[in-house]
């Protein structure tokens, strides 16, 4: 039988990074998407080390639409048949910038490239396959305002980045919906970790994060529900749920709200021009 094939994000550092090794130690393939090639050469050397199931990599920058579409265009032309979809890259930004597709870049980065990849690698997605999107419980108290996703009116940093996580959980919830039958579709909050997420958020909010990380958890604890999601036999029927420490948690009201989670499907889909 051939190995598990998984398309992960975000995998060059952090949980990402611990996940894909993880999971090449249970024999799977890993298919890596980054933009870093320095990271990017030394994560592929250290998953060769673990096993030589032929795994690859794809370099992109997701925050911006063209480059998102291309790079699934190129795994979906690579990999006839993909297990484990791992949306994992993240990150948050001090002061509002917004990328050449008009897209504030949290939005983009955290949230469209998790839409647009989805549905370019959804027709390799078969039966059993498993979609794992890392959100946050940063999503807690926060609000999407879909006349203004953009936050064009009033930025913070750390509040685009709850919307973010927010808008992760939603989509999961509707991608569960209309992802062909047998197909699941998970999200999770990994806790606390630490990691080089925020280092480069700039401004106070960099500051922030390196003394928060004096308290947070190990990227190997951070790991745990992502792997657990991609591959445990547990999870194998469930989908459209909410994950913390490999257990089903209740996210906030906004969080399931099917009407919100239908209208921001809508409104990526506009924004994006991908539509299922």
């Amino acid at each position: 039988m051939p190995p598990l094939t998984i398309v992960i994000t975000g995998a060059t550092s952090g949980i990402g990074q611990v996940a894909a090794e993880r999971l090449a130690q249970q024999g799977a393939r890993i298919v890596q998407i980054a933009r870093n090639q320095a990271r990017g050469e030394s994560t592929l050397a250290r998953l060769h080390a673990i096993n030589k199931a032929g795994h690859t990599i794809h370099y992109a920058d997701l925050s911006r639409l063209s480059e998102m579409k291309r790079v699934a265009h190129e795994v979906a032309a690579a990999e006839p048949r993909i297990d484990v979809l791992i949306n994992n890259v993240g990150a948050m930004y001090n002061s509002r910038i917004v990328t050449e597709d008009g897209l504030e870049l949290t939005f983009a980065t955290n949230h469209a490239s998790y839409f647009v990849l989805t549905l370019g690698l959804l027709d390799r997605l078969k039966p059993g396959a498993r979609i794992v999107n890392t959100a946050s419980d940063a999503h807690r108290g926060a609000k999407l305002d879909f006349n203004d996703l953009q936050s064009a009116n009033g930025y913070g940093g750390f509040e685009a980045y709850r919307k973010s996580k927010l808008a992760n959980i939603l989509f999961t919830r509707e991608l569960a919906r209309r992802v062909p039958s047998g197909v699941t579709a998970n999200s999770l909050h990994p806790g606390f970790v630490s990691t080089r997420f925020g280092n480069e958020s700039g401004g106070l909010l960099a500051s922030f994060f390196r003394f928060a990380k004096l308290f947070a958890i190990s990227p190997e604890k951070g790991a745990e529900t992502i792997v657990y999601l991609a591959s445990s036999p547990e999870v194998a029927g469930v989908t459209g749920e909410y994950f913390y420490k490999c257990k089903r948690s209740i996210p906030t009201k906004e969080a399931q709200d099917d009407i919100s989670a239908q209208r921001l499907w809508d409104e990526t889909g506009r924004l994006t021009g991908v539509r299922l």
